[in-house]
């Protein structure tokens, strides 16, 4: 390779740009890489200690090098590094710290150089390949490509794209599916990322988008936008779910994705092997959506829980298995549809659970206000399910019962507060018995009850109470529902408190009440903050024989 020689040199460019089109990559980018592989190479020759710059003429080829100075006022560093009389004697305009080029001679670099600048060259060309498959890929996410099956490794299909390689792995297919070599494949663009063996283009048949995709290049409502798909969900191989909407009142969107005959539905069907579709009409009300969405079950009622995302759906009974599928493939798909937790049940027990409760709440309320069970009937069916709910109760409202008068609405609700206040009497007593601490006792986030129950597992100060992890907190009041975050979150309260940490700038929720100088909790279960822990309300004595409880008269 003899940098000298005048014949060849336009060829150099002829050569770049023929590979430049076969690797799909910029002449530029080729030229670029035979400049630094040649520099690379006439370090070799002139001594690594020198910075070598080559220059490619675009036009006729020709290769020029030049070594890079720094112009510095005192020389150290002879082979990099000019005195500045010396550098404006090659350029006047040259100052300290500017860099100019000092013209080398050619050179022939000989066959091991060569070499060397041969493989930089590949490298150099591979590194621009990569990038431009990355560039070409990376906004194609999201798209559905046609490939041929190069090979098959571990399970996984490598996909021929053309001038790049894509990769289906084993989880991504679709159960039972098999792919030889030069087979089609079509498949969903879900990720292009860089590795360290270059780009890589995942694909998926799998994925929920792949199925969507699918409709929206067989439903032309779909890529006109006429039709929306809101949701999907499958199980791949198996069923799938997809909730359309229409922006058109005229046109049916569950209609438009089945097509004449199914024609339209059908194709889908065939591309996922088999796969069951449910096509399901989407609606703004998340129970009406979420009763579609269990067809074809038929639903008797729901109770949402919104807070929580979660509803249940009572249906009838020999509907139950229909509306939980097999293997719970139904409802798992309906919760993934419409993002809410799902429990079906049926409407026998729906109506034993019912039972049970208003049995255990007429119980409750029977001995605690000392009242007739028909009384304590008819506040249950009116909703009342707590001594507190009866005791904050307007007396109107109590009175405007069927079957009650004023007179009888304030004995109950004068009943409530006396069980309530002799709950509370004996809650302090029995804190004063397990030995909790003033410190736990007023501790905002806490109620009585809470801390009580604390105290009899050895938590009896606000110090115990700060030694815990959020971990242990649960452990030790596993009837009480509270998150890892709420546990932490009074911990590192109680923390505060003492001194131990700084509390935040701006200080909310659970670690600002607890700084605060508010109100103890009261008795019945309120307490400052996100969490609320009710007090446990004690069933009254026993009644003796003659309907009396305590020596007084039921009502």
């Amino acid at each position: 390779m003899d940098l000298s020689a005048g014949p060849g040199r336009a060829e150099l460019v002829r050569v770049a740009e023929t590979v430049a089109q076969e690797k799909g990559i910029s002449t530029a980018e080729v030229i670029d890489a035979l400049e630094q592989a040649i520099s690379t190479a006439a370090r070799r020759k002139y001594g690594l200690e020198h910075e070598i710059v080559a220059e490619i003429d675009r036009k006729t080829g020709e290769i020029r090098l030049y070594r890079e100075l720094e112009v510095a006022e005192d020389v150290e560093d002879h082979a990099r590094q000019i005195s500045l009389q010396d550098a404006k004697e090659r350029n006047p305009a040259a100052g300290i710290g500017d860099h100019i080029l000092d013209p080398l001679p050619p050179i022939d670099l000989g066959r091991i150089a060569a070499q060397s600048a041969k493989q930089v060259i590949v490298q150099k060309v591979r590194d621009a390949e990569r990038e431009r498959q990355y560039d070409e890929f990376k906004d194609r996410i999201g798209e559905v490509i046609v490939g041929e099956v190069k090979r098959m490794e571990h399970g996984n299909v490598l996909v021929d794209l053309g001038r790049s390689e894509a990769i289906v792995r084993r989880e991504d297919l679709i159960p039972r599916e098999i792919f030889r070599p030069k087979d089609r494949i079509r498949a969903y663009i879900y990720d292009v990322r860089h590795e360290s063996r270059g780009p890589q283009i995942f694909l998926s048949r799998a994925h929920p988008q792949f199925m969507a995709k699918l409709f929206e290049q067989e439903v032309p409502e779909i890529y006109d936008g006429v039709i929306e798909i809101r949701a999907v969900a499958r199980d791949p191989g198996s069923r799938a779910k997809i909730a359309v909407i229409s922006k058109d009142s005229s046109i049916d969107p569950v209609g438009a994705c089945v097509g004449m005959r199914g024609s339209r539905v059908q194709a889908v069907v065939q591309e996922l092997m088999g796969e069951k579709v449910d096509i399901i009409p989407w609606s703004s009300d998340q129970a009406t959506f979420i009763v579609n969405a269990l067809a074809p079950a038929e639903v008797s009622k729901v109770v949402l829980d919104p807070d929580a995302q979660r509803i249940e759906v009572i249906v009838p009974d020999h509907m139950q298995h229909i509306a939980i599928g097999r293997r719970g493939q139904n409802v798992r798909l309906a919760s993934q549809l419409s993002g809410w937790d799902i429990d079906i049940v049926s409407e026998t027990e729906e109506s034993e659970r019912r039972n049970r409760e208003f049995r255990q709440t007429t119980s409750l309320l029977t001995e605690a206000l000392n009242v007739e069970e028909v009384i304590a009937q008819l506040l249950a069916t009116e909703g009342y399910s707590s001594v507190e709910e009866i005791a904050e109760t307007p007396l109107e409202e109590l009175a405007n019962i069927q079957g009650f008068d004023e007179e009888i609405a304030e004995a109950l609700r004068e009943r409530a507060a006396g069980f309530l206040e002799e709950q509370e009497e004996a809650l302090v007593a029995e804190a004063d018995s397990v030995g909790l601490a003033d410190d736990l006792r007023e501790f905002d986030l806490l109620d009585l009850q809470t801390a009580v129950d604390l105290a009899k597992k050895g938590v009896k100060t606000l110090e115990d109470l700060a030694d815990l992890s959020g971990d242990e907190f649960i452990e030790l009041l596993p009837d009480v529902e509270v998150s890892s975050e709420e546990a932490g979150g009074i911990i590192l309260a109680a923390r505060v408190v003492l001194g131990w940490i700084e509390p935040e700038p701006e200080e909310d929720g659970l670690e600002a009440e607890a700084a605060g100088d508010g109100d103890a909790a009261d008795a019945d279960g309120e307490v400052i903050g996100e969490m609320t822990v009710d007090g446990a309300a004690g069933e009254g004595e026993g009644g003796d024989g003659a309907g009396t409880v305590d020596g007084e008269e039921r009502i």
